[in-house]
């Protein structure tokens, strides 16, 4: 029998040292605590994925050598297969490295380099094409990297080389119904090949995306035996049978990965508090408004990083409703984290006697609804710059695509949970988070939604019914459908014609706007990429 240990772990971008430790205490804990005869690690695992553009910076390859060295120090008796960028003639590659008994045997190179939607990775690697196939004991392990299992001819390369394992080491980012598409996608190269597939994934937030884990081994036969957690760290110990070459898990228990609303809402809270953790900030701060967004936003916080990290701040004017008011202070005490009010209405007037002299004779407009918008802004960096706690954003992805959103004021902030998250999606993540405990007040879910900048305002005062916009917003962002395509399918076409103008429009908004996670088929950020200079806007309003 030979036993191999996946290891399902949680890197930081840049940090090989501390990488590298971790892998070392999980090759001691490997080698002594499991008996195992191989142990595994994930795509780019001493740099962690994505490095960017740090793989530009030459000292970074003097510091992932050092860490081989270290990794090859600690192999007796154990083979080692981990990810790293790897330099060679001149050129740089993914690479897996081959580590055991004290020597660097051999090196895999990534044949298919992905290079859409979040992945640029033709930006910095050259592609290998051969395959690697390694002994571990008499059991023949076929190493591919990531992309590779998305295409028949890496698979292929390895079997013909005489492969009787497939081990598939990535780094593959959460989007909705990931998990399936990869499931789906691994059971077809089983029955492709007819061989096992190991597929080990990272798991981390990073920056907008987060790698879910979520490993797990399918047998020849089709069936899945292991499954490892959902947005956690873990191994899975796999035994093969040196006659049959089948495949068993040493570990019984068998995971389940979390499904619609779960997933996303779990995606969610972890990508937040890997960011706050990561970038070390003294907990999250939210400007509460007593609207849907910023109530959906505080108890992802409070989930979290737990309430006692976690402070809320009301910001009222004098168009905000006691209803407001009442319902922010109810969501803030059940869920037991910190609460403040600051009035501003002393600095709207401030503000408005400051501007008077050269605004006289003009009508109030988006002009002063905007300056609410950034006082309560400033409020909460400076309280972010006082105490170390980092301003959590709440705009969502539909405010996102038609700029419904005050540059400086409430898109300020470190991170936006909510970015990638259309409006009809934070309705339904507020209920689904209400049947686990109900903290969000139903009359904050109920009520139409409004910024409260202006009597008696509605968001739909200003925009389509959010269940118009979401399924226009949809078709245009994450499908690439043309306005007189959408227009096709029933929806009324000078709404349509007005909602592009919108995305196009506020680019230059999006651009400025914090990161937040991806969770769609095409969020904003490093998946999609327009530019703000166009003339698209004027060819929308002459066709």
């Amino acid at each position: 029998m030979v036993k191999i240990l996946l290891a399902q772990l949680n890197f930081l971008v840049g940090d090989i040292e501390g990488n590298c430790e971790k892998i070392l205490k999980t090759i001691n804990s490997a080698r002594t605590a499991h008996k195992a005869d191989c142990v595994v690690f994930s795509e780019l695992a001493l740099t962690a994925y994505p490095p960017e553009d740090l793989l530009f910076r030459d000292k970074i390859y003097a510091r992932i050598l050092k860490a081989v060295d270290k990794i090859v120090a600690a192999s007796k008796d154990i083979t080692i297969i981990v990810g790293s960028p790897w330099q060679d003639d001149g050129k740089l590659f993914n690479a897996a490295l081959i580590i055991s008994d004290g020597a660097l045997v051999d090196k895999y190179y990534k044949i298919k380099l992905p290079n859409y939607n979040v992945f640029d990775e033709k930006r910095y690697f050259k592609a290998g094409n051969e395959p690697c196939v390694i002994h571990v004991k008499d059991i023949k392990l076929g190493i591919t990297i990531c992309e590779d299992i998305w295409n028949e001819e890496p698979i292929k390369l390895s079997k013909q080389a005489g492969a009787e394992i497939i081990i598939n080491i990535n780094a593959s980012p959460f989007h909705e119904n990931k998990i399936q598409q990869r499931e789906l996608q691994i059971s077809s190269r089983v029955k492709e090949c007819g061989l096992p597939i190991l597929y080990l994934n990272q798991v981390g937030g990073q920056d907008e995306l987060v790698f879910d884990g979520s490993s797990f081994v399918i047998q020849s036969n089709g069936e899945k035996i292991s499954q490892a957690k959902f947005c956690q760290e873990d191994l899975m110990l796999i035994s093969i049978d040196q006659k049959t070459k089948s495949v068993k898990s040493l570990f019984t228990e068998n995971h389940q990965t979390p499904q619609g609303l779960e997933s996303i809402y779990q995606v969610l809270k972890f990508s937040l508090k890997e960011y706050i953790n990561k970038n070390k900030f003294n907990g999250g701060l939210i400007g509460l408004s007593g609207g849907i967004d910023s109530a959906l936003v505080l108890a992802l916080a409070a989930d979290a990083v737990g309430a006692d990290n976690v402070h809320a701040v009301m910001m009222p004017s004098k168009y905000t409703s006691q209803m407001s008011l009442d319902d922010a202070e109810q969501l803030a005490n059940n869920l037991g984290v910190k609460y403040s009010v600051i009035a501003i209405d002393p600095l709207v007037k401030a503000f408005e006697d400051a501007l008077s002299p050269l605004f006289e004779g003009m009508k109030k407009d988006t002009t002063e609804e905007n300056v609410q918008a950034r006082i309560r802004g400033v409020l909460l960096m400076a309280i972010s710059n006082k105490f170390g706690s980092m301003v959590i954003s709440t705009g969502n992805k539909s405010e996102m695509a038609v700029g419904y959103a005050t540059l400086y004021g409430d898109m300020a902030g470190g991170f936006a949970p909510l970015k990638d998250v259309p409006k009809m999606l934070v309705y339904a993540l507020s209920r689904y988070r209400n049947s686990i405990g109900s903290v969000i007040p139903e009359r904050i879910i109920d009520r139409p939604p409004s910024a409260e900048l202006a009597p008696d305002q509605i968001d739909q005062d200003s925009l389509p019914p959010y269940e118009v916009l979401d399924k226009i917003l949809e078709l245009f962002i994450e499908q690439d459908i043309s306005r007189d395509d959408i227009a096709a399918m029933g929806f009324d076409k000078d709404v349509v014609a007005r909602v592009i103008k919108m995305v196009f429009r506020n680019e230059y908004k999006r651009r400025q706007a914090p990161p937040g996670v991806k969770i769609t088929q095409r969020a904003f950020g490093k998946d999609r990429r327009y530019p703000i200079t166009s003339g698209v806007i004027e060819y929308l309003e002459q066709s």
